[in-house]
């Protein structure tokens, strides 16, 4: 088989929101904005979950037909891309620092902040495809601040996506373990961990894990969150001025 040319394969390409989006308005002049539904569906996730984002929901919520929806986007998938770029835009859309390392530190903290105040953020991390403007915007920036260090562009990237990944990693635990204690129905992590006390003491008293045992004993910021994140991401940060030299 005859491989595509390259014309070929960016026509074969599927054509994203965004894109859409800039083409003009076809009359009458559209009764809802991007931005509205957007919106819309970010307060049907912040209360209920992402599943709850259906195009039957969201279009009660805006007072539309559900069909008439299908004029801005093509499906829920859209409408998620909408999401995360009006939550970037609005919460965790980075300004460039004098330095890389407080660039890079203030963006680990605003996302880590909107993700909390949006838990379903965690289960979209792992979608491909999210390229949408405020997203690449962010990643623009944090790229920008590492541009004098002497790193080559994969480098870069590869420093963004560590420090990017150890975010989404500890932010995904806050937010499992605040789920696993509404379903509990506790309020505090010392309530839950009373829950499992039997089955710790158990594991405990077995003498095998020494080290974790003396962590439990011993250990007083077992519930400081965010004392234990800003100590991670300071690790981080440290790893990478180790590996740069400076």
């Amino acid at each position: 088989m005859a491989r595509k040319s390259a014309d070929e394969v960016a026509g074969d390409a599927v054509e994203s929101i965004w894109q859409r989006m800039e083409r003009p308005a076809r009359p009458p002049r559209a009764a809802l904005t991007h931005a509205q539904i957007a919106a819309a569906a970010v307060e049907i996730a912040d209360a209920e979950g992402l599943d709850a984002v259906s195009m039957r929901h969201l279009a009660e919520r805006l007072g539309v037909a559900t069909m008439g929806l299908y004029r801005y986007v093509r499906g829920k998938d859209d409408v998620i891309e909408l999401m995360l770029d009006a939550v970037i835009a609005e919460e965790a859309l980075v300004e460039p620092a004098a330095d890389w390392r407080t660039t890079l530190r203030e963006a680990a903290r605003g996302l880590r902040r909107a993700v909390l105040r949006h838990p379903w953020m965690v289960r979209t991390t792992a979608r491909s495809g999210q390229l949408t403007p405020h997203l690449v915007a962010r990643a623009d920036r944090l790229l920008a601040s590492l541009e004098d260090l002497g790193l080559d562009a994969d480098g870069r990237m590869a420093v963004v996506g560590t420090v990017s990944a150890y975010v989404n990693g500890t932010v995904a635990v806050d937010v499992g373990l605040a789920e696993l204690m509404r379903r509990e129905g506790v309020t505090r992590a010392d309530e839950l961990r009373g829950l499992y006390s039997s089955h710790l003491r158990w594991l405990l008293e077995s003498g095998r894990y020494p080290a974790f045992e003396r962590y439990i004993r011993e250990g007083v910021r077992k519930d400081d969150g965010e004392w234990q994140f800003e100590l991670g991401l300071e690790c981080v940060l440290d790893g990478v001025a180790a590996r740069l030299g400076i």
